[in-house]
């Protein structure tokens, strides 16, 4: 087990080292990483960031920059046999190995010595103290390595409320719990999403992370996507302040020294995604998959789809100036090329290099989303195939272009042959020279984001102080706090609150086998309206509606899939019942593909249903249940999506875009009240949605209610009625 030396500098940072020896210079200290007994540039942390980083890339290799170019694929800590990503111990499974949680798997040993990889791509991690020390031994093991470069851990968002399911517990590894997404967009609120920011930033660094691969900046303006819950919303606006917030929040270390622009031991470099908008994806489908590569602009709005990057985190309050990282999303960005070209956005030269460096002049990293480069699959159902428009082309050719673009980094890839062999493709067609300071470029950039964050003084972590901060008491409480102001009452016939300790019925619910994240089946699910301890904690159980007081229906909006391979392209559906597409295109606006003898895309006059319809049986069933007693619906609103089918039986419904169970349970028995606005439209029917342009925000009709309410973006309600205030008047149509 690692115990690092921690040396203080009077007058400037403290120093981890575990390896290397220190050099004392004018009653200073530095950590002399290439061992050569003097002090040079890069080990001199008077200098600026940028100088420093300038030095050492020009010391390394062309495979240790290439090393610096891959961004790990997810690790496990520690690795279990059977779960996804799982890896070996000395080359047994983690049971057999008597490895330690926090131990190095064989994999990562190979990839940071042999492969050079110093970003680490962490999903599971058990607790905070693992976390700590296994950061540990990463950074004394490539300390002890040419350079002493430190790894650079990162992570996608882990703070989500929705995410705290007892079998999910170890996964947010102790952190406290906020709402995210279209959550925090429900709360209009900028600061808070830069208090956000700044606790999240506290927490990574105590778990070793100092990259967030996010925050998700696109704009929701196409309901049907499966990604639109983790972004901030429809209004281009809205999402902007969100975004400028939330970076300046992460990066900003109120602590960092006079020179360092904002940068500190507490910064978190943010990769911001993703370029140039992946909001606009045709029918909903999402390009994580080939049927769903396409994003199309049948309004011509790139231009808000590019706002909440250029006027939001290019453009921070804060002095660290702008989002350190970018990622390009997977998607062929439809006829936006000049030239033609339809390609994924990271192979595209006019998105990336024309676009994103030269004309708005971003200087920062580019990395590419996870798995593009490897060879396309046989089936067009399927999860790992995103080298779009480039399937004909071999890795390192794919490599090659991409770096010719301006990126920087290849997400998910372990394997550094393909770079080298674009480096030699490379220098054939412009010369070694060239191809050297082009390699350079990048690592600058890559190399800066670790000295920024002073991971080259101190990489290492206090395990008892990681354990102190991580879900800390001021944290959880003012996540807590933001949960309560996220979620969105949009009907009320005087149901809410209920005072007192009333007895309530909470049905269950059954979900039909669906296709997951991966396209792998999930069978049939039955699952409890909620957890029993929690309700008891604000009312009294019951199992009879006839019992109860009131009943209480937790519901999801409709699951559906756009495609199957037994009948292809099909509708994705915000309703529950099943849905005939009528008003689908005719003809769909991209198409294309190695593996299909077809282009036109479309799915109109095909059906489709919903595999929780169920859901919307439990609230009529319920209604009918307890005809006179209040019944009072919760739907964790994944998509935006037609109420019409369920409004009427409903007494109260309160959205939900991410929530822990408890924060509706407070605001139900009124020790809250709701406060949180509509951050999308809610729609009247699918055939507005299906009229509607992907790439137009807030454009499909809003539902209006038995009331007379209308669930337009901005609405919501309190006690009172419908929400008027400074928010609302702000963020508008």
């Amino acid at each position: 087990m690692v115990t690092p030396r921690f040396i203080k500098n009077q007058s400037g940072p403290t120093l981890g080292v575990a390896e290397v020896p220190v050099l004392k210079i004018d009653g200073l200290y530095f950590k002399d990483m290439e061992r050569t007994g003097t002090l040079l540039p890069y080990e001199d942390w008077r200098l600026p960031a940028r100088e420093r980083a300038r030095d050492l890339a020009s010391r390394l290799s062309v495979e240790e920059i290439a090393g610096l170019m891959m961004y790990s694929a997810h690790q496990m800590v520690p690795s279990l046999p059977g779960g996804p990503f799982s890896a070996t111990y000395h080359g047994k499974s983690y049971e057999e190995s008597g490895a330690k949680p926090w131990d190095m798997t064989d994999a990562q040993r190979k990839f940071l010595s042999e492969d050079h990889v110093r970003y680490v791509l962490a999903m599971y991690i058990q607790n905070g103290e693992i976390a700590a020390r296994w950061n540990n031994e990463m950074q004394a093991f490539c300390e002890a390595l040419p350079h002493a470069l430190p790894v650079n851990i990162s992570s996608d968002p882990r703070h989500g409320a929705a995410k705290t399911a007892a079998e999910f517990k170890t996964e947010a590894a102790d952190t406290s719990k906020w709402p995210d997404g279209m959550a925090m967009a429900a709360t209009f609120d900028p600061d808070l999403c830069r208090a956000f920011g700044r606790v999240v930033a506290q927490e990574y660094r105590a778990l070793g992370i100092s990259t967030a691969l996010g925050p998700q900046i696109d704009v929701g303006t196409e309901p049907r996507w499966m990604r639109v819950e983790d972004t901030y919303g429809a209004c281009p606006e809205l999402v902007t302040d969100m975004a400028r917030a939330y970076c300046d929040g992460l990066q900003t270390d109120p602590s960092a020294p006079e020179n360092a622009e904002g940068w500190g031991s507490s910064s978190v470099s943010a990769m911001v995604k993703h370029w140039p908008g992946g909001g606009p994806c045709e029918a909903g489908r999402d390009a994580h998959y080939p049927f769903g590569k396409y994003a199309v602009y049948p309004g011509q709005n790139l231009d808000k789809h590019l706002k909440p990057f250029l006027e939001g985190a290019f453009q921070l309050d804060g002095p660290t100036g702008k989002a350190a990282a970018v990622m390009p999303y997977y998607t062929v960005s439809w006829r936006m090329d000049p030239s033609g070209q339809n390609v994924g956005n990271s192979y595209s030269k006019y998105i990336i290099n024309d676009l994103l460096r030269e004309k708005y002049e971003y200087d920062g990293v580019v990395c590419t989303d996870w798995g593009i480069t490897q060879d396309p699959d046989a089936k067009i159902d399927s999860f790992g195939s995103r080298c779009y428009g480039c399937e004909n082309m071999t890795e390192a050719e794919r490599h090659l272009r991409i770096l010719e673009n301006g990126v920087d980094q290849f997400g998910g890839n372990n394997d550094i042959k393909p770079i080298l062999e674009a480096y030699k493709l490379g220098c054939e067609k412009y010369g070694e020279k060239a191809m050297r300071e082009r390699f350079e470029r990048s690592a600058v950039r890559l190399l800066l984001t670790s000295f920024r964050c002073g991971l080259f003084e101190n990489p290492y972590l206090d395990p008892e102080e990681s354990v102190k901060t991580l879900g800390c008491k001021e944290f959880c409480e003012a996540g807590f706090a933001a949960q309560l102001k996220s979620v969105v009452m949009v009907k009320n016939n005087g149901a809410l609150p209920v005072n007192g300790r009333k007895k309530v019925y909470i049905p269950g619910r059954t979900i039909r086998e669906r296709k997951n994240f991966f396209r792998g089946l999930i069978g049939e699910q039955c699952i409890a309206g909620a957890d029993r301890r929690n309700v008891e904690e604000f009312f009294e159980w019951t199992d009879s509606p006839s019992e109860a007081d009131f009943a209480l229906c937790f519901i999801e909006s409709p699951l559906s899939d756009g495609y199957s391979e037994e009948t292809g392209y099909k509708p994705i559906m915000l309703q529950y019942r099943p849905y005939t597409a009528l008003k689908a295109r005719k003809e769909s606006i991209a198409g294309g593909d190695f593996r299909e003898d077809f282009s036109n895309r479309s799915y109109f006059g095909k059906s489709n249903q919903a595999a929780n319809e169920g859901d919307l049986d439990l609230v009529l069933d319920t209604r009918a249940a307890m005809p006179d007693k209040p019944v009072i619906v919760v739907v964790r609103m994944h998509n935006p999506c037609v109420l019409e089918e369920l409004e009427p039986y409903a007494d109260a419904i309160l959205v939900d875009f991410g929530v822990q169970e408890k924060a509706i349970l407070t605001l139900v028995s009124g020790k809250a009240e709701p406060v949180g606005l509509l951050p999308v439209q809610l729609p009247t029917n699918m055939d507005t949605v299906e009229e509607h342009g992907e790439d137009t925000p807030l454009d499909y009709c809003p539902y209006e209610d038995s009331y007379g309410n209308v669930y337009d973006f901005g609405f919501g309600m309190n006690w009172k009625g419908p929400i008027h205030d400074k928010r609302n008047a702000k963020y508008h149509k």
